[in-house]
C-alpha cells in the first residue's frame, strides 16, 4: 500500500497545496490564472510536441491505434451509460434536458492535461507522454465535442444549430496550442526532419514543468467555487466519472478485439483505465457557468478531485 500512495499521495499533496497557497492568500486568483495559461499554453504543448515527434529526435509517431480506440470506445460507452440514467432519474434528482446534457459531459471528460499526465507518469513513466498525447487527441476531437453536441441539443432553443456548434468546436479544437504542436511532432516524425539539439532541449525543460505547474493549478483554481445545490445529482456525476468511466475502460479492452485491433496489454492497459479514472476536465465549471449550472458542476469537480485520491489509489492497487 506504501507503493500505491507513493504515487497518489505527491499528486494530490500538490493539489492540496495549490489550493491552500490560493485559499491562504500568497497567491491570488489571478496568480493561479497565469500559471494555468503558462502549462497549458507553453508546458503542456512542449510536452505534446515531444511525445509525438518521438522525444524531439524526428524518429516514430507515438499513435497507437489500439489504444485511441479503446479509449474513444470507453468514453461513448460512458456518455451512452450516463445518457441513460440521467434520462431514466431513478433518484428523483432536480433535473432537466439541460442539466442532464451538463452532467453527461462531467461523466465523460476526464481531465487528463491536469491530473492524468503526473498520475501517468509515476505510475507508468514509459508510456506517460505518448497515452497523455493520444488522451488528448481522442478527447479533443470526439468526447468533449460529442458532449457539446448533446449540451447544444439540448438547449437549442436557447442557442446556435447544432451544426453550428459542431464547427464552431472543431475550429476552437483546431486552433488550440496542444493540439498544433501535437501535429506539428506528427509532421517531425513522420518526415524523419530531426530536431536540433538546442531545440529539443528547450522543448523538454518547458515539458518537465508540466506536472508540478498542473497540479497546482487545480487545487488554485478548486477556491472559490460555489459549493452549493443538487448534492444528489452532482454525487451521481462523481461515481459516474470516477467508477464507471474506468470500468467502461476496462470493457472497452475487451470489446476492441470484435473491431479487428489487437488487445491492449501491458502499461497501455494500465494507461487507458487509469486515463479513464480521473476527475472531469477542469474548466467543467466554466463550460456549465454558460448554461446557468456551474453550482452543480462546481460541486461535482470538487467531490471527483477530492474523490479520485481514493478511487486511483484503490484502483492502483488491482492494476500495478
Amino acid at each position: 500500500m506504501l507503493d500505491i500512495l507513493a504515487i497518489t499521495f505527491p499528486i494530490f499533496a500538490v493539489v492540496a497545496f495549490g489550493y491552500g497557497m490560493v485559499r491562504g492568500g500568497l497567491f491570488s486568483g489571478e496568480d493561479n490564472a497565469a500559471l494555468g495559461r503558462f502549462a497549458m499554453n507553453v508546458a503542456l504543448p512542449a510536452l505534446m510536441f515531444s511525445a509525438a515527434s518521438g522525444g524531439g529526435t524526428g524518429e516514430g509517431a507515438i499513435i497507437n491505434l489500439s489504444y485511441m480506440a479503446t479509449y474513444a470506445l470507453a468514453g461513448i460507452l460512458t456518455i451512452a451509460a450516463a445518457w441513460i440514467w440521467f434520462k431514466l432519474n431513478l433518484t428523483g434528482s432536480d433535473t432537466g434536458p439541460v442539466r442532464q446534457a451538463i452532467a453527461i459531459m462531467g461523466s465523460s471528460c476526464p481531465n487528463s492535461a491536469y491530473v492524468g499526465f503526473p498520475v501517468l507518469m509515476l505510475a507508468a513513466p514509459e508510456i506517460a507522454a505518448p497515452a497523455f498525447a493520444m488522451n488528448v487527441m481522442v478527447e479533443s476531437f470526439l468526447i468533449v465535442p460529442l458532449s457539446f453536441v448533446i449540451l447544444s441539443g439540448a438547449a437549442r432553443t436557447k442557442g446556435q444549430p447544432v451544426g453550428q456548434t459542431i464547427m464552431q468546436t472543431a475550429w476552437d479544437v483546431l486552433r488550440r496550442p496542444m493540439v498544433l504542436a501535437f501535429l506539428a511532432g506528427v509532421v517531425v516524425s513522420l518526415l524523419g526532419i530531426p530536431v536540433p539539439e538546442p531545440v529539443s532541449r528547450l522543448v523538454t525543460m518547458l515539458a518537465a514543468a508540466t506536472a508540478g505547474l498542473a497540479l497546482f493549478f487545480i487545487g488554485g483554481s478548486l477556491t472559490g467555487l460555489p459549493l452549493k445545490g443538487n448534492k444528489r445529482m452532482a454525487t451521481e456525476i462523481v461515481i459516474a466519472k470516477l467508477v464507471i468511466h474506468p470500468l467502461m475502460a476496462a470493457l472497452a479492452l475487451s470489446l476492441i478485439a470484435f473491431f479487428g485491433l489487437p488487445t491492449l496489454t501491458g502499461p497501455l492497459a494500465v494507461a487507458v483505465i487509469l486515463s479513464a479514472a480521473m476527475p472531469m476536465i477542469g474548466v467543467y465549471a466554466i463550460f456549465a457557468q454558460d448554461y446557468g449550472h456551474e453550482n452543480l458542476a462546481a460541486l461535482a469537480m470538487m467531490g471527483a478531485t477530492v474523490g479520485a485520491f481514493f478511487t486511483v489509489s484503490g484502483l492502483l492497487v488491482f492494476l500495478l
